[in-house]
């Protein structure tokens, strides 16, 4: 078999190993994998179900946000039609981070602008990611880098951008309407619904990630925290009486 990158049979192949890979790793490390089923969580706020991965939809008027972009475009487009939800609507995709589970369905989204951190390139541009991180020149759409405390205003959304590192160096949560924060894998939920660590494999920088605890856990208005593999918590305040260590 010709094992040149640009076969696509060769690529196709990676692809399986990587997330085999991954599975495994989520296995081994004890991870919990909890994501939630597709629908509607509180007003206005979904989640789309893609095997081990949750995406978020968030209403804003006519249009529609969503934070991460899973990890099977087909997946999510069947789960969002579930939602009468068109991905024609979607104006924005907030990445948490560019792990290949949160951006496979980008490519669904053609009206929408891109959102991230700019430290998330510096995993293509040189630095060896521990699975797959996003291409940017593969799409077409509008790229919008965020800087830390940063709001965006949508037509009847607001949301701040809060960087998180250590599971990548450009790891974001982001805070919706004050109430709603979203920690991609930034953080997960433990069995008691408290917040804990991130995934020990799959995370850089696992002290940096204990430090970003402190950009989270004083949030005033914050109630529910969502997580992009464990679930969530409606009650904000309990989740963060805990310590990481």
């Amino acid at each position: 078999m010709n094992k040149n990158p640009n076969n696509k049979y060769f690529k196709i192949i990676v692809f399986i190993f990587i997330i085999g890979f991954t599975l495994s790793g989520f296995k081994s490390a004890e991870y919990k994998i909890e994501p939630l089923q597709t629908g509607e969580i509180a007003t206005g706020i979904y989640a789309v179900n893609d095997k081990f991965v949750n995406m978020f939809v968030i209403r804003d008027g006519e249009s529609y946000l969503v934070i991460d972009a899973g990890s099977d475009a087909n997946n999510i487009k069947s789960e969002l039609q579930k939602l009468k939800i068109e991905p024609d609507k979607v104006v924005a995709v907030l990445l948490t981070h560019t792990h290949h589970d949160h951006t496979a369905a980008i490519n669904l989204f053609k009206n929408a602008r891109i959102y991230l951190s700019d430290k998330e390139i510096e995993a293509k541009n040189g630095e060896k990611p521990k699975v797959l991180t996003l291409a940017k020149d593969t799409y077409k759409n509008e790229f919008s880098f965020v800087t830390d405390q940063q709001i965006i205003h949508f037509k009847k959304t607001t949301v701040k951008a809060l960087f998180t590192p250590g599971h990548t160096p450009g790891s974001t949560c982001y805070l919706v309407n004050d109430q709603y924060l979203f920690v991609g894998d930034a953080f997960s939920l433990n069995d008691d619904k408290k917040i804990d660590k991130p995934n020990k494999i799959y995370s850089k920088d696992m002290n940096a990630a204990i430090q970003s605890f402190g950009k989270i856990n004083n949030l005033a208005h914050a109630r529910y925290i969502f997580t992009a593999h464990t679930g969530y918590s409606g009650d904000y305040k309990n989740a963060i009486k805990t310590e990481l260590k």
